[in-house]
């Protein structure tokens, strides 16, 4: 195997994007989540936490409800070259396992692994070549939520008569439903398989199943995560407190999510890519959020941009499920 990686950067993530999405995150008091990810020590600290934490590594029920997914989707593609496109591709263990049912169903497969972090697509690269020495790799670093042109990044090695498997495992909650799934609508054809994954808020009372699955964000592990992106700035843990709530949209969709925000203590200011940024005691800055949704509500969520869902898998628990979407 070579030694090299070639990783194309889509200009979403390009060094002057970046700053000045870094410098808006910072005086809207509300963090892009992709900052969370940005260093190979953020991405080492999310593998950790996914290891320890994801019901998708932890339990071996929803290990076992995606092997299904996958086992029942894979004979479906008949079209003898498969390109599988992992959007927000983390470490590409559910997509590498993916590739080895398309595989052993007989397809030709390649993979392109997309996410905001270099380092993330290199660990995704090198976990489905450990898998499948052989397979070719197109990693692709872009920002999905802010790149209006990334149709041709992802599809530029794909034969034009490859069947496309698009997965978005994970992704759906940490972002805004209005923000993301107009992206990624328009990313989709009506022939192509998208496979969606989501943490779900378990039980009927939906609020009741946001409180049960707190201690999955509320923990150390998360919270030192989480605290990276503004010691690396250079504050202080003593600059506050970390808080979890759990709150309804704001922007009136009906769903409620996981909110993570920094309160100020005391007053700091630090210089940020040569710009002061400050806060005052009793401010604060929303680090992160996370949607649960509900397997029956999220249907009628996706159909009103175009998706309709195929087949799902949910999980026995209720916290987790995986669903087969295509565009109408």
């Amino acid at each position: 195997m070579s030694d090299l990686a070639q990783v194309t950067v889509h200009r979403s993530q390009f060094p002057e994007r970046v700053r000045d999405d870094l410098l808006a995150s910072l005086r809207t008091r509300r963090v892009n989540h992709k900052f969370h990810y940005d260093s190979v020590k953020q991405t080492q600290k999310w593998l950790a936490l996914h290891q320890a934490l994801s019901p998708a590594r932890t339990d071996a029920a929803v290990v076992a409800l995606y092997d299904r997914a996958f086992a029942e989707t894979a004979p479906r593609i008949t079209a003898p070259q498969v390109h599988v496109i992992g959007l927000g591709c983390g470490g590409g263990q559910k997509d590498t396992r993916l590739l080895r049912q398309l595989q052993a169903a007989g397809r030709q497969v390649a993979y392109v692994p997309c996410d905001v972090s270099v380092a993330m697509t290199l660990v995704a690269r090198q976990t489905a070549r450990d898998a499948l020495p052989e397979l070719p790799c197109f990693p692709l670093v872009g920002d999905l939520a802010a790149a209006d042109n990334l149709i041709p990044a992802l599809t530029v090695s794909a034969p034009p008569t490859a069947a496309r498997v698009i997965t978005f495992f994970g992704m759906l909650p940490n972002f805004e439903p209005g923000q993301i799934l107009p992206r990624l609508a328009a990313l989709v054809r009506s022939d192509d398989t998208l496979l969606v994954s989501a943490n779900l808020a378990p039980g009927p009372d939906y609020a009741a199943g946001l409180r049960r699955i707190l201690p999955q964000y509320d923990n150390s592990l998360t919270r030192d995560w989480l605290l990276t992106f503004l010691l690396d700035l250079g504050f202080e843990r003593g600059d506050g407190e970390l808080r979890f709530t759990v709150e309804t949209d704001p922007a009136g969709s009906g769903l409620k999510r996981v909110v993570a925000r920094f309160h100020f203590t005391r007053s700091r200011e630090v210089i940020v890519a040569g710009e002061p940024v400050a806060f005052q005691s009793g401010e604060s800055i929303q680090l992160f959020f996370s949607y649960r949704h509900q397997a029956a509500s999220l249907g009628t969520l996706l159909a009103g941009y175009g998706l309709g869902i195929l087949r799902a898998w949910v999980a026995a628990s209720e916290e987790e499920g995986v669903f087969h979407v295509q565009k109408r």
